[in-house]
């Protein structure tokens, strides 16, 4: 789940890598994280995933895609279940990271990640220089450009789990907690895509 540039493989450029991930709210799917670096030509109009249009969204992806290089990484409910969703996330990006310096063949000069934390001494494979930026998603065009990957990579995933079960509204929600999905999680019961260690869930597992 990655693809990169045959210019971006001969640079002798530092690397700088974006890193932002999706789903950590969700009481169902999975967590997904996209590591990017961008090409020559900047797609324009990057910005946190969140605050465009879901065409816009769609349009920026598949450029980002098409002239970047980048790598998807996905932690499915049961590894998130094993780890907590903390842990997850931080796998994820780690392992988007290193699939992307792989592809590349050589190591990050940076690696700079949205928020406030980043898996440097807290996940075990990590091994390069990380910078955490709070609303990196919105103000760093390589994390921006992370952000929209991983959103539009997991909205898919979601979209085939919706047409799996039903019963969730999984292609309106997301695997988020809206009043529909609880009455459907009420109904229905967890389906194997639920986190059972998120506490709607697992409550309803009890009754």
């Amino acid at each position: 789940m990655l693809g990169v540039t045959p210019d971006l493989i001969a640079s002798r450029q530092p690397l700088v890598i974006g890193v932002d991930e999706a789903g950590r709210g969700p009481l169902a799917g999975p967590v997904v994280a996209a590591a990017v670096v961008l090409g020559g030509a900047i797609p324009a109009g990057l910005d946190d995933s969140k605050r465009l249009s879901s065409a816009r969204r769609a349009a920026l992806d598949e450029a980002i895609r098409a002239g970047c290089g980048w790598a998807v990484a996905v932690v499915d409910p049961q590894e998130i279940d094993r780890l907590n969703i903390f842990m997850a996330t931080m796998l994820a990006m780690t392992r988007a990271v290193g699939a992307l310096t792989a592809a590349l063949g050589r190591e990050a000069h940076e690696v700079l990640i949205d928020g406030n934390m980043t898996p440097h001494g807290r996940c075990g494979e990590w091994c390069w220089p990380a910078r955490a930026i709070v609303g990196g998603d919105g103000i760093e065009p390589a994390i921006s450009a992370a952000s929209i990957i991983a959103k539009q990579w997991r909205d898919r995933m979601m979209l085939e789990a919706a047409a799996a079960h039903p019963h969730y509204g999984w292609e309106r929600n997301k695997g988020y907690g809206t009043a529909e999905h609880m009455e459907a999680l009420r109904r229905h019961g967890p389906s194997p895509l639920h986190r059972r260690s998120f506490a709607p869930v697992a409550q309803l597992s009890l009754i």
